[in-house]
């Protein structure tokens, strides 16, 4: 499903800086887009380490098929290294990459897992134009979904001031606080506040933080929010409104403001075709003898990557010979338990998976209580395949044509298919086509309510929320959806849980423990959680490109 690299349409570089630099200017804090840039860039290339060729003979295991594995092994086979990636999914390649097709053709499909790509995020648009992947815009011109909350509907063109206000006990002050400069006070303020430099810490891993900054990573979104002297009411308002941040109340206030920082939410894009299309890419380049991407590297000199599924490592044990790491794992194929002996590791599974791993001897007493404790919350995503898009009828309102609707309503999201902004030249996009709903994406205690609910009365109870948000009548659906599937992270047996979230003051304890090597610099650790872009693809791309360096940086030294 890729599209020629001749014929891929995506924002340049230029055009991407171009609009993180309009959106922060719009901010006041047009000072930050240096830092933004340097920061979500990709690491260097890894032949900057080591010397193609160099690895020739070295094996190296990845724990982890999801993109911080994919993008290890991608770099390390630049090198010469025989790189063997044990996947523990059997049936579908990407980790927290899961595109859903509706039907055999591949023509109906929506995302389960990761789907969203900001203009900020470097890294991810460093290997989205390496692979030649297109891309389409998910942002509306015009939003005029819906919002939710205390029981009353309105759209987000109409005034929160004049409909929600007076449903919730606000001060005189927050009750003539306009909504837009309200939500900044919430999660702008401070940040503003802060000098440029230290505000990039936000985005750092680092020893040591500033004093400034840890008093933002210190507390909990309540906790800050109730120390800006915001009222009980004023906070409920906002977690209704803003019903992700809602079902995040407890988390430190730090994973709130990172979004905010590099502008998560402005000029966002997907991949076309689903985002598995990019594990994909990666696993096609491992199949080719000398893919293109490796442009002035010599086949002689460049090494293997072989994707094993349903291995699941077990075991992770530091050999007393010549510092070897030896991986013990089930082989689904012949339900087997087997052992491999590595050079080097990239451990890429998330710390709530890697808590079922047998290590010896322990990592570091930090790192080990990192992996007991380091947050991770649950997400629900159900997806309706409907006979017809609905939503895009024409009312006084407009048609509804991608973004989302916001509720305080268990399903707290639904997602609309942003594809017919864009049809084809020569073609027809009616609302009578078929279409993929997000009906409900959740996250948190909603997730697992949501989620844990029997299948039957789980979708009976979405599809009456949805007719309940979008004012139909009961029933409506009924002849509108004509299959659904439902995916509860927690429950997935390689996941445990849907991304990682720290609690207040972890990242200061814990983040740069987790990504310190271990056994004597032989095992290196990747992911979105080991990054400060948690549960975005940036973060496990960056985070496995760096574990690549990092492991040609030691055999250099050691060789």
């Amino acid at each position: 499903m890729n599209v020629p690299l001749n014929q891929v349409i995506n924002p340049t570089d230029e055009q991407r800086h171009e609009m993180l630099r309009s959106s922060l200017q719009e901010e006041g804090r047009l000072v930050d887009y240096e830092y933004i840039i340097r920061l979500l860039g990709p690491p260097l290339d890894i032949t900057n380490y080591e010397s193609p060729g160099t690895m020739q003979g070295v094996k190296v295991g990845v724990i982890g098929g999801g993109l911080g594995g994919l993008s290890a092994a991608f770099e390390l086979r630049k090198l010469g290294a025989d790189v063997t990636i044990m996947d523990a999914n059997k049936d579908r390649v990407g980790g927290k990459v899961y595109t859903y097709y509706f039907g055999q053709d591949g023509r109906y499909y929506n995302e389960f897992g990761a789907h969203r790509i900001p203009v900020s995020h470097e890294t991810t648009w460093h290997y989205i134009n390496l692979f030649g992947l297109n891309t389409y815009p998910l942002s509306v011109p015009r939003r005029n979904n819906f919002i939710y909350a205390h029981n009353t509907r309105l759209r987000t063109t109409d005034s929160i001031e004049q409909i929600l206000y007076p449903l919730y006990e606000l001060s005189i002050l927050e009750r003539n606080t306009p909504w837009g400069e309200l939500n900044k006070y919430a999660f702008i303020h401070l940040v503003k506040q802060l000098p440029p430099r230290v505000r990039s810490e936000i985005i750092q891993i680092l020893p040591e933080y500033s004093v400034e900054y840890l008093t933002l990573a210190s507390h909990s979104v309540r906790q800050t929010l109730e120390n800006l002297g915001l009222t009980q009411g004023a906070i409920s308002l906002i977690a209704s409104v803003d019903s992700g941040t809602g079902a995040l109340l407890n988390i430190s206030y730090d994973e709130i403001i990172h979004e905010e920082y590099t502008l998560d939410y402005r000029n966002i894009y997907t991949i076309e075709g689903g985002v598995v299309n990019l594990p994909y890419a990666f696993i096609q380049s491992f199949l080719d003898e000398y893919p293109v991407q490796y442009k002035n590297i010599p086949s002689s000199q460049i090494g293997t990557v072989t994707y094993n599924f349903g291995q699941t490592v077990t075991g992770i044990f530091q050999s007393q010979y010549r510092n070897k790491v030896m991986l013990r794992y089930h082989d689904a194929a012949d339900s087997s338990e087997k052992t491999d002996v590595f050079d080097y590791v990239v451990c890429a599974i998330p710390y709530s998976t890697l808590r079922e791993v047998e290590i010896k001897p322990y990592f570091s007493n930090i790192k080990m209580q990192a992996i007991a404790e380091f947050n991770y919350v649950d997400s629900q995503k159900t997806l309706f395949m409907c006979n017809n898009r609905f939503w895009e009828q024409d009312t006084d309102y407009g048609r509804i044509d991608g973004g989302f609707s916001s509720t305080d309503l268990p399903i707290q999201y639904i997602f609309y298919p942003r594809e017919h902004m864009s049809c084809p030249e020569g073609t027809s996009c009616t609302p009578n086509d078929p279409g993929v709903l997000v009906a409900s994406y959740n996250f948190h205690l909603n997730a697992t309510r949501v989620g844990n609910m029997e299948e039957a009365f789980r979708y009976e109870f979405i599809k009456k929320s949805v007719e309940e948000v979008h004012g139909l009548p009961k029933g409506f659906l009924d002849s509108i959806v004509e299959d659904h599937k439902t995916v509860v992270w927690n429950n997935e047996p390689n996941a445990r849980g849907a991304f990682a979230q720290a609690l207040a003051g972890q990242k200061k304890l814990f983040a740069y423990e987790m990504l310190k090597p271990e056994f004597n610099s032989r095992v290196y650790f990747a992911g979105d959680h080991v990054s400060t872009k948690h549960a975005w693809m940036q973060g496990a791309l960056q985070t496995g490109k760096s574990a690549a360096n990092q492991v040609a940086s030691h055999f250099h030294n050691h060789n």
